[in-house]
């Protein structure tokens, strides 16, 4: 268990920010990283070029950590979105086979897979969640010979609903369909192993669980992806760009590994060291202590909610950092504005409370919590 680190966020005391799924704080270590970097970009004159490149590396280095991967399998990219357009540019799919999502999961990993399927002539197979978790079994139970692509989240972004991804990936290598995963709600908060999943693709934005800021993010190439076509046709992922002097000697190929698929102006001179404060400080904790330190914290918000009458899945059902709590009659239209009234800030997603904890928050957070939903329910 990780103690509160409530000192490092700009948190005012009494404040109750349980909504890490919809945007973390950024660390005060993060936002002088951010100040830092725009300090030099306005002095232009001091940059060199090395500056170009040292800065994304570093970047990439560290969330190949976090996700056990190589540096040169992982490229930048500013939102999950362009990483999910890169995979469907890069997979194929035919007329007469199928693409399995999981009904209502983020739109970004929707309306580029519908778009695939339309010019394609193939199926978009959506697979209903099960109103009492069990969601593995049903993707698994829809993947079949004629899938091409599985396209899927760690975990539901609404309520946490935990699939198991190592069972996805015996499937899809069983089938021969392509995996491609969208990990921004769990990167940084649950253990990911892309030796064990072997996707094809893995995109993440940064601004939740890997505390990082916003328009950054990253997407993991499988090896035998990484001669595949970029959506964007930059400078800086050709070969010997460093070379400023040399640029107009136009080069057919490309910097090694996932580097081809780097979104353009990757350098962004504030972000970046704002983006590689935020991994060293999730890697400094360790996401194992931290997915052990949410999940207790929401064990006993669950706890609380099952005694009120209120439902939440299992906690085998659902991933421990997300907590996801239904009632009977649905959610009142105006529970998040009374809970921000009392400084409370969770999310609504659906017909679900999403309530987010992360390593900021302490026991006086959850106090506060519980007692402003009894006002709000009782």
């Amino acid at each position: 268990m990780i103690p509160a680190q409530r000192h490092l966020f700009d948190i005012p005391d009494g404040v109750a920010y349980l909504n890490c799924a919809y945007m973390a704080p950024l660390s005060y270590a993060v936002v002088e990283a951010a100040r830092s970097g725009a300090e030099r970009k306005a002095r232009p004159w001091e940059l060199v070029p090395d500056d170009f490149f040292s800065g994304p590396e570093a970047a990439r280095g560290l969330f190949a950590r976090i996700i056990h991967a190589r540096a040169d399998d992982v490229a930048l990219i500013p939102a999950a979105s362009y990483g999910l357009a890169v995979a469907a540019r890069n997979l194929p799919v035919g007329g007469g086979q199928s693409i399995v999502v999981l009904a209502e999961q983020f739109p970004s990993n929707v309306y580029v897979w519908q778009e695939v399927a339309a010019a394609a002539g193939a199926r978009l197979v959506t697979v209903p969640r099960p109103r009492d978790g069990g969601i593995t079994s049903a993707v698994t139970s829809a993947i079949d010979e004629r899938t091409a692509v599985v396209a899927v989240p760690h975990c539901h972004w609404a309520d946490g609903a935990l699939l198991d991804l190592e069972e996805v990936t015996r499937c899809c290598r069983a089938t021969g369909s392509s995996l491609v995963l969208d990990v921004t709600q769990s990167v940084g908060a649950l253990p990911i192993d892309v030796e064990a999943l072997a996707p094809d693709f893995l995109v993440a934005a940064a601004y939740k669980w890997l505390l990082g800021p916003y328009s950054a993010g990253f997407m993991y190439v499988a090896p035998h992806r990484q001669a595949g076509k970029p959506i964007e046709f930059n400078w800086i992922s050709r070969s010997d760009s460093a070379d400023f002097r040399r640029l107009v000697d136009y080069r057919d190929g490309y910097q090694p590994g996932a580097r081809r698929f780097d979104v353009g102006e990757s350098a962004n001179f504030h972000t970046i060291p704002a983006l590689v404060a935020a991994l060293e400080l999730v890697l400094e904790w360790g996401v194992d202590e931290i997915a052990a330190t949410i999940a207790a914290r929401n064990a006993e918000i669950a706890r609380w909610a099952n005694g009120f009458g209120l439902t939440c899945l299992d906690g085998d059902e659902r991933a421990g950092h997300i907590l996801g709590i239904s009632l009977s009659d649905g959610i009142p239209a105006d529970l998040v504005e009374y809970l921000a009234t009392a400084n409370v800030y969770v999310s609504v997603r659906g017909q679900t409370l999403r309530i987010s904890p992360h390593v900021y928050n302490t026991g006086a957070d959850i106090d506060q919590l519980i007692h402003t939903l009894e006002e709000a329910l009782g």
